[in-house]
């Protein structure tokens, strides 16, 4: 009898049995993955926060978030996603208005400012919706 047909004993553990040896088991899971559901916001979030590396999830990010605007009236998401497609709109207007006023030397000062003012809006409602608590003011400009 050859190696690949010996069973193999060592390091298996069967479904149900516990790990630990005090009868406790490793918690059930949900099929139905209602966690991200749920945290829909989550995900636009880290999309407007990986667009600082790839530039363009920041698009994707503000898709979806008028996609799932729709799905989420009257919940605490709704004033998130409000929150989250200002929040780009508003960066894109004024990345524009920077743009323009660079030739002036203005602009240049400007896009930092703009950047920061993104990033922080995007952590923000990612702390926010990780505890899925509604935004305070989500038609606010500031924080």
């Amino acid at each position: 009898m050859d190696n690949s047909q010996q069973p193999r004993e060592s390091g298996r553990i069967n479904v149900g049995e516990d790990r630990d040896g005090f009868g406790t088991q490793p918690p059930a899971r949900s099929g139905n993955m209602a966690g991200v559901d749920s945290n829909r916001p989550v995900v636009v979030g880290a999309l407007y926060l990986a667009s600082f590396l790839t530039g363009i999830t920041g698009l994707v990010g503000v898709v979806l978030a008028h996609i799932w605007e729709g799905e989420a009236r009257g919940t605490w998401a709704e004033s998130h996603y409000t929150y989250l497609i200002r929040t780009f709109w508003i960066s894109v207007i004024a990345g524009i208005a920077a743009f323009l006023l660079m030739f002036v030397l203005v602009g240049f000062l400007l896009f930092p400012l703009i950047a920061i003012w993104f990033g922080v809006r995007s952590v923000l409602s990612l702390v926010k919706a990780s505890k899925q608590e509604p935004m305070p003011d989500p038609k606010t400009l500031l924080f």
